[in-house]
């Protein structure tokens, strides 16, 4: 498998990983049409962030996306096709986008998670710090907010 950064013309593949994996999770389908513009991903969003694509075999089967708000660094997007879930892609695209967020001199990551993928997240050594509560079709929904340290503590054998 190869990380390389997505090209803004591959947008519309990008969109149907997204779009297909938040549908793994079996939402209904109105929610994934309210969800729809949060996952579609357009040249411009490409252009604009950091956004790294896994590629097997010359097709990507994954993505994510890393950008600045309000003065932290986020996990905005990591999906998987749903067909290579489970295959290390994920772990992977993740432990890339860490070595990017700490080569950005970031002393954390922040990740607004779906509930079915924080405990990936947490399994990856992120902590819950919080919760989002957003209401769809007058449900409440939490959603984990999580950070990963990427300042590593100092070792207690060392500088003594």
């Amino acid at each position: 498998m190869e990380i390389r950064p997505a090209q803004s013309t591959e947008a519309g593949s990008l969109t149907k990983i997204a779009q297909s994996a938040k549908a793994y999770w079996g939402y209904p389908a109105a929610w994934l049409h309210e969800w729809r513009d949060l996952l579609t991903i357009t040249p411009h969003f490409i252009e604009a962030n950091e956004t790294f694509a896994a590629v097997v075999e010359g097709e990507i089967v994954g993505f994510y996306s890393l950008l600045v708000h309000e003065g932290t660094l986020r996990l905005e997007h990591l999906w998987v096709a749903p067909e290579q879930i489970r295959r290390g892609i994920g772990r992977q695209l993740f432990e890339h986008a860490v070595g990017r967020a700490r080569a950005h001199g970031a002393p954390s990551l922040i990740v607004e998670a779906d509930p079915n993928a924080e405990t990936f997240y947490r399994h990856m050594g992120a902590v819950k710090i919080g919760a989002i509560t957003t209401t769809i079709e007058g449900h409440p929904r939490e959603l984990p907010l999580l950070s990963l340290d990427l300042i590593k503590p100092l070792d207690p054998g060392e500088n003594s």
